[in-house]
């Protein structure tokens, strides 16, 4: 038996590519939607915090990923790689200086750097609204983060295939 609004759970539903980015985190993720969408701020904000920080190396992957496929230069992959060798997220956020394709940048901004600038916010100095606040900013920064770049690998695969396709017509004239 089941309340209404309960299977499936409240609100939009989450982005497939999301879940695939966070493999084992899913879990927490979910944890942390359900306590936003439940007014939680602070249990949603711990979930979100955990979540970041654990994949760490999975975003700072798919961000090398699409740095390798836009042909960025050796420091700005060299940067990436040092960033992901820190162990903790506020020191790989300050290791990557200019380091985020441009493909990616959100309003201009490096996302890494306002993900750590709301998760350095603080637990403990924050009221319930607040956390919620900064939950809801985590959840929809990391979806676009994730949004921006499958987009940037999908462009950058969709014209290698349309060159690809366009050599070979000529080729065969």
């Amino acid at each position: 038996m089941f309340k209404f609004g309960e299977v499936p759970s409240f609100g939009p539903p989450i982005p497939a590519r999301v879940i695939t980015l966070l493999g084992g985190e899913r879990e927490y993720y979910l944890k942390g939607r359900r306590s936003e969408n439940q007014g939680l701020g602070i249990a949603a904000f711990a979930y979100y915090r955990r979540v970041v920080e654990n994949k760490k190396d999975k975003i700072l992957d798919e961000i090398i990923r699409v740095a390798e496929r836009i042909g960025a230069s050796e420091d700005i992959l060299s940067e990436l790689d040092s960033a992901k060798k820190e162990t903790q997220f506020s020191k790989a956020v300050a290791v990557i200086k200019h380091g985020i394709p441009q493909d990616l940048l959100i309003n201009g901004h490096n996302p890494l750097t306002l993900l750590h600038s709301a998760l350095s916010e603080g637990l403990h100095a924050q009221t319930d609204e607040q956390c919620l606040e900064l939950a809801t900013s985590i959840r929809v920064l990391l979806s676009e983060l994730v949004d921006r770049v499958a987009y940037a690998l999908k462009e950058e695969a969709e014209l290698n295939a349309a060159v690809s396709r366009l050599l070979k017509s000529s080729a065969t004239k």
